[in-house]
């Protein structure tokens, strides 16, 4: 896995820093029309720490740079709910060294540099309309199809024509390094939450793949090696999309095609399986044996569950309570 540690070039951080103290001498004249003096918090050791007196009891048992340590330890999701809290930390967490953590680990596989050319070229030095405007992949939560189909069943007693509803669900967890676990199955999203990761045995049945996103057009190309005498990859292509600014918490699956390939190719390139088959087309196969097929079942858009709402999700229904799932 990649460490979270980031490596910033001097220059950059000057010019972050520069921009930074920017921020806290921003000059707010509207609120001067009511007699309202906000300030927001500084780190600590800043220029700009000076003896002030906040009326609220919370800031008056909490010190500033111990405020500042907690907004830097949360996550960019969690910083939007206490920015709701009060004028102070709506204005403190507009801090963009928060958003500039934040965004170096989501897009850690473009590099520090390279993100920081987009930074300036289409998003005017913000971190935070970069975090806001830029697609994604989230990674604090998971991405859940939910399909369901009919299958006939066998007449018993006075039932002559006996249908079932079947329902099976895909999901995706992704990494910021560009890695990410699949899998299918029928169980309820709250049990396999559990083991959604990189500790789970062999039994659980994941499947691990590599993906890319592009900046372009959000569509993200995946893929999933399947093991076994006869190996089988999966490969995925999705449109990622969102019902907020920010949100990109659904998946449109444009095609999903399986198709073999030869021991040659897996046997040194394991865990990279995306470079093998780019650039393959729909019906490609590198092994005569297994022919590729592009499934057309099964191609319910992806939506995003975070891990805090995995228990109260709806997708955890049975089908005789939501037979149907209407994604948005």
């Amino acid at each position: 896995m990649t460490s979270d540690a980031l490596t910033i070039p001097s220059e950059l951080e000057s010019a972050l820093r520069l921009r930074t103290v920017q921020y806290f001498i921003t000059k707010r004249p509207w609120l001067d029309l009511y007699g309202v003096h906000v300030r927001p918090v500084p780190p600590f050791g800043s220029t700009s720490r000076k003896p002030h007196y906040d009326p609220a009891l919370i800031h008056r048992c909490l010190p500033d740079e111990l405020l500042f340590e907690v907004f830097a330890r949360m996550m960019p999701y969690d910083l939007g709910r206490a920015a709701c809290v009060c004028r102070k930390w709506r204005y403190t967490v507009r801090n963009p060294v928060f958003w500039r953590n934040a965004c170096l680990k989501a897009w850690q596989t473009a590099g520090v540099i390279e993100n920081y050319k987009i930074l300036q070229s289409k998003y005017d030095g913000s971190w935070r309309k970069m975090w806001l405007l830029r697609s994604r992949v989230r990674t604090d939560g998971l991405y859940v199809s939910r399909n369901t189909y009919i299958r006939a069943g066998i007449t018993e007693w006075k039932i002559t024509n006996p249908v079932h509803i079947v329902c099976y669900f895909r999901y995706i967890r992704f990494y910021p390094s560009g890695r990410f676990l699949y899998k299918n199955s029928s169980q309820k999203l709250k049990d396999v939450a559990k083991y959604m990761n990189f500790k789970a045995s062999k039994s659980d049945s994941l499947y691990r793949g590599t993906y890319t996103l592009s900046m372009s057009d959000d569509k993200i190309e995946a893929a999933v090696l399947y093991p076994g005498t006869r190996p089988t990859v999966l490969r995925i292509r999705l449109r990622l999309r969102g019902t907020a600014i920010g949100a990109n918490n659904r998946m449109d699956l444009l095609s999903l095609v399986t198709s073999g390939v030869n021991d040659e190719e897996i046997s040194s390139t394991e865990e990279d399986i995306l470079g093998v088959v780019e650039g393959w087309e729909d019906d490609e196969t590198h092994n005569p044996d297994i022919p590729a097929v592009s499934h057309k079942r099964g191609m319910t858009p992806f939506v995003f569950v975070p891990f805090e709402e995995v228990e109260q999700s709806v997708l955890n229904l049975p089908p005789e309570k939501m037979d149907y799932y209407v994604t948005g």
